[in-house]
């Protein structure tokens, strides 16, 4: 019996030492999960808080900010180009050849525009470069098919260089460009003028006097006398004195008229000197004609103009044949 209750006493110790032992480890368990809980917690929090103020800081930029960062990045280079091209302009107008071309050289690199090209061209043919003014040329007429001003320039290039057929294909595409395609600084009257010069030089003579005719019709521009006097020369060739005389009577006219508005007493000197020759020629004519009194007339104003000017050889000369036509 006592055996018994010893049984029983030893029996239950072990439930009860396990009953202990079970619930110390849950309290434990329990415990430890609380803790992982607010680690994890103020982990998160920190996350979230430096990502806040990351974004505080840092703020995204939207995409239309990124766009109108690469439309004005986009255009600062033609912008630039247009301000050298500007620059370039000044320079060539005070005969900073050099210097422009330069400028000219900068606007090309980031956007080479055909008049870019003509204009550098124009100022390597001011320094006799004519090769390299060809080559701008070349490039800006491959550029714009319809850029009048270069196929002009190139066809005044080509003049210098006495290969009058390309100087006269050239014209003759500037004008059916400008025809087309208006451009500024570049008019049908000086383009027929041009065209009118090279028919003369090619002594295609009923060509010339149709280009002068068209040139002298034209309202735009300020009329040349010098389209006159050339017309005149085509007309002396074909033997129509009478036009020719006529021509040069209207020269001289258009000098008049034009000689006080001249800028320089050199230029108006140079014009007096042209209406001289005009007289000279008409007189010429005259004598041909059997207009002796006019032809004499014609002598006596250039003879005023050679005394005006101080052209003393030529007043020597105009004297001598008027004292031919006394005797």
């Amino acid at each position: 019996m006592r055996k018994s209750k010893t049984l029983r006493r030893n029996a239950v110790k072990p439930v009860v030492a396990e009953e202990k032992c079970c619930g110390a480890t849950s309290v434990w368990s329990w415990t430890i999960y609380v803790y992982w809980f607010i680690i994890l917690f103020f982990i998160a929090s920190t996350f979230y808080i430096l990502g806040r103020s990351h974004e505080f800081l840092h703020p995204a930029r939207p995409r239309v900010v990124i766009a109108e960062q690469f439309v004005h990045t986009h255009e600062e280079p033609l912008m630039q180009a247009r301000d050298y091209v500007d620059m370039a302009k000044t320079k060539l107008r005070e005969g900073n050849i050099e210097d422009a071309i330069a400028d000219l050289n900068t606007a090309i690199e980031s956007d080479p525009a055909s008049d870019t090209y003509t204009m550098r061209g124009e100022a390597y043919m001011q320094l006799g470069n004519y090769q390299q003014a060809l080559n701008d040329f070349d490039i800006a007429v491959e550029k714009d098919g319809l850029n009048a001003m270069a196929f002009y320039d190139r066809s005044l290039l080509n003049t210098r260089l006495e290969n009058y057929e390309a100087a006269l294909s050239d014209v003759n595409n500037a004008l059916a460009s400008q025809s087309m395609k208006p451009r500024e600084g570049s008019t049908l009257r000086d383009l027929y003028a041009k065209r009118g010069q090279l028919n003369l030089w090619l002594k295609n003579w009923q060509g010339a006097i149709a280009d002068y005719t068209n040139s002298l019709a034209r309202t735009e521009g300020k009329i040349s006398a010098g389209v006159y006097a050339e017309r005149a020369e085509a007309y002396t060739a074909l033997g129509e004195l009478e036009n020719a005389i006529s021509d040069y009577t209207s020269a001289v006219r258009i000098i008049s008229e034009q000689i006080q508005a001249a800028p320089t007493q050199e230029e108006r000197e140079s014009q007096s000197s042209n209406a001289m020759a005009y007289f000279e020629k008409s007189a010429a004519l005259n004598l041909k004609l059997g207009n002796i009194q006019t032809a004499k007339s014609d002598l006596e104003s250039a003879f005023a103009i050679s005394v005006a000017i101080s052209d003393d050889e030529s007043t020597e000369r105009i004297q001598n044949l008027i004292n031919g036509l006394n005797e």
